[in-house]
């Protein structure tokens, strides 16, 4: 019921609203080059479901993390442990958190041990330019972890201001500071941020320390650009319940992500070159009783250092794609041992533009090579047709792919086993979508079919003995989608209403074993609606509203909200998550927070 009021009354906002004589802001957005591809392309002529969120939307979402920004999109299912995105977990249309790619400028943060730290190194949200989403059979583009799509975060070359200073406090014990400073010009930029949050804990042993540094720096930029980035953060929190028993409430967990990498962009004739060189450091420390480590802990440390050259050339017959990325992984760890693998990734795409451009089909083919599993290869193509200038037909087809983790190889404890002998997991991935853009109005709708087949799960023949990672689970995943967005304006001030649906039908095919550790839990229907908006010249407000229902779960619904007063260089600013106090989980039946706020004081200099 309150979902149908608040619904009701957006509606209604939009109704009355005149529409925006101005569409800038749309216009913007759809010519945007989605650098998520080695194919640069506008977001208007891509044939994939590709969702933006700008810099605009993201400093009016009211929120404080980049895991709490992305469970208002439709289609993403992260599954949270607390406040403050602690211990996120990113899924996208069904796939597990190690099916989805995060990625910053570009750089893959795949972690050999587990995709379940990927989240621990997403950035802040003051130096994030825009988040690309890509969503469906994206290992073509990307790689190996892109079984059911990739999150592309895409940082600041500049802030608009020498500074910002912002302190907020709240439920639970909660204290953050964060502070950016930046400096540009027509030759060189850079940025720098720092955060630190702390919290008392919503519930028993759920207190927790996070940092983060972040360092940016353009150099050059008027001939050949060379670039870096710099980050590192630090999480040490207890983790009442996130593992194994929710009843297991002493756990504890300190967690590092390191990442550096240099890049540049070359312009010759008809060619650009895009290299890159990388490394990522992950560490990972486990506890099963907070109070006495001797009990039962694990530390792995993970690292990845590559190399990679992305390249395109426009020519008589479209534009042509090429790729080659370099990259050894390897750990060390207490239980994993030390383990280590080359992956080597060929790349090759073109796009033919057919009928007076009205026609584009792209295919391509990725070969990757891995010292420990030989060969795999992930074809597919994209196939596009523009109906008129505002609207869009595209479908795609992909073969995908995961590699097993280490984890899944070789981990070991009294209840769990690896197994060495593990095949990569399989699908093959179809979409067909239409997006249509005018003045002030976005729709695009996708229909989609996954099946795969030797998906890991943990399994045992009877209730004695350990579960043993099994290639056994074979999904067949058929999706609807809708995304819709329209930008308009009542009176002088400027308004924004999102909606977007997803539906989730996994058809999960039946193992001949009793007993499994893991069971498909979807989020079957997941409607999220966001309106974003300025109340006054100085005054605007945001609401964002979640529907999620699981097979194995009851339904639930969160509504969240948020208010900012500016003034000059001042900025207050009032969060209240959860207001109606809706009890639900999001992972390992641990309860997520009821009603919360957090209060904000920015100053910008």
């Amino acid at each position: 019921m309150r979902i149908s009021i608040l619904a009701v009354f957006c509606c209604a906002q939009i109704l009355m609203a005149q529409q925006a004589k101005d569409s800038i802001a749309t216009k913007q957005l759809n010519e945007v080059i989605v650098s998520s591809t080695r194919i640069d392309l506008p977001l208007q002529e891509n044939a994939r479901t590709i969702q933006i969120i700008s810099k605009a939307a993201i400093r009016q979402s009211g929120v404080t993390t980049v895991a709490d920004l992305l469970q208002q999109v439709a289609g993403i299912d992260i599954r949270r442990r607390g406040i403050a995105g602690m211990q996120a977990d990113l899924y996208i249309r069904g796939g597990s958190f190690d099916q989805t790619l995060l990625l910053i400028d570009g750089v893959k943060l795949d972690d050999a041990q587990t995709g379940h730290h990927s989240m621990n190194l997403a950035l802040p949200l003051e130096v994030i330019e825009r988040i690309e989403i890509v969503k469906g059979p994206a290992a073509r583009v990307f790689g190996q972890n892109a079984f059911t799509g990739a999150i592309n975060i895409v940082t600041k070359s500049s802030i608009d201001t020498n500074g910002i200073v912002t302190a907020q406090a709240g439920s639970f014990g909660q204290f953050n500071t964060e502070f950016t400073l930046g400096s540009s010009n027509e030759k060189a930029g850079i940025i720098a941020h720092y955060t630190r949050k702390t919290a008392e804990g919503y519930r028993y042993n759920t207190d927790f320390t996070n940092e983060q540094f972040f360092l940016k720096g353009e150099f050059n930029k008027d001939k050949t650009p060379i670039e870096f980035i710099a980050s590192f953060s630090e999480r040490k929190f207890g983790a009442n319940g996130f593992y194994a028993l929710p009843t297991y409430a002493d756990q504890y967990e300190e967690t590092q992500g390191s990442l550096l990498a240099f890049s540049s962009r070359i312009n010759k004739g008809n060619w650009l070159l895009k290299p890159r060189v990388y490394w990522r450091r992950g560490q990972d420390e486990y506890i099963f009783v907070r109070s006495n480590p001797s009990i039962y802990r694990n530390l792995h440390i993970t690292h990845k250092v590559g190399a990679a050259l992305d390249a395109s050339n426009s020519n008589a017959l479209g534009t042509t794609g090429l790729g080659v990325d370099v990259a050894r992984v390897s750990i060390a760890s207490n239980n994993l041992g030390d383990r280590d693998r080359i992956m080597t990734t060929l790349f090759a795409e073109h796009r033919f533009q057919l009928l007076d451009n009205a026609l584009d089909i792209t295919p391509g083919l990725a070969l990757t090579n891995y010292t420990d599993f030989g060969t795999q290869f992930f074809p597919g193509v994209d196939i596009g047709y523009r109906l008129s200038d505002s609207a869009r037909l595209y479908a795609n087809a992909g073969y995908t792919y995961r590699i097993p983790t280490f984890t899944d190889l070789y981990y070991s404890d009294p209840t769990t086993l690896g197994n060495e002998d593990l095949k990569p997991e399989e699908a093959l991935t179809t979409e067909l979508g239409w997006r249509w853009n005018t003045n002030g109005f976005q729709l695009t709708t996708a229909v989609f079919h996954r099946a795969a087949e030797n998906l890991i799960d943990y399994v045992r023949p009877s209730e004695e003995g350990r579960f043993e990672a099994t290639n056994i689970r074979k999904v067949n995943t058929t999706g609807v989608e809708v995304e819709a967005n329209t930008q308009f304006t009542i009176g002088q001030q400027a308004q924004q209403f999102s909606l977007g649906y997803t539906y989730l039908n996994d058809d999960v095919k039946a193992i001949n074993l009793a007993f499994s550790r893991y069971t498909i839990n979807s989020l079957r229907h997941h409607l999220t609606l966001n309106y974003r908006g300025s109340i006054t010249k100085n005054l605007r407000g945001n609401i964002a509203i979640k529907h999620a229902e699981r097979p194995l779960q009851e339904a639930y619904q969160v509504v969240d909200f948020g208010i900012q007063w500016q003034l000059k260089d001042l900025v207050v600013s009032f969060m209240a998550n959860n207001i109606f106090n809706e009890v639900y989980s999001e992972s390992n039946l641990v309860p997520m927070p009821l009603g919360n706020g957090l209060l904000g004081l920015q100053v910008v200099f």
